[in-house]
């Protein structure tokens, strides 16, 4: 499985931004898929995931409410969708697919950079 996000971009505080992770490989489909992210001088945290079939999800409590998780397995498209954005929310974000659900990710695509302005 190949992965590649994008979407990222420079947003006013509030705004809102679509990224789109596609993927590669009729595999996509049989896997969970992730979205992290990494902040300036932070670890990388996971902040999103949904199952093979989109019938489950998690959020973390930073982004609960405001992001939403989707997939499209017939486009092998994984999207997430961030509304009411805020400068807390300037990071690389980078989508990545694991084999075994979302504990572990086992493919991961290049990151794409969000930069929230107050």
């Amino acid at each position: 499985v190949q992965l590649q996000a994008s979407g990222g971009g420079l947003v006013q505080a509030g705004g809102s931004l679509r990224l789109p992770c596609a993927g590669s490989g009729r595999d996509f489909s049989s896997y969970a898929l992730a979205w992290f992210r990494q902040a300036p001088g932070e670890e990388r945290e996971l902040i999103a995931a949904i199952s093979w079939s989109g019938s489950h999800s998690y959020y973390s409590d930073s982004v609960k409410g405001r992001f939403t998780i989707s997939r499209d397995n017939a486009k092998l498209t994984g999207y997430l969708q961030m509304n009411n954005l805020k400068p807390d929310d300037t990071a690389v974000y980078y989508c990545g697919q694991g084999t075994t659900g979302w504990g572990t990710m086992d493919f991961w695509g290049q990151g794409t950079l969000v930069t929230v302005s107050s």
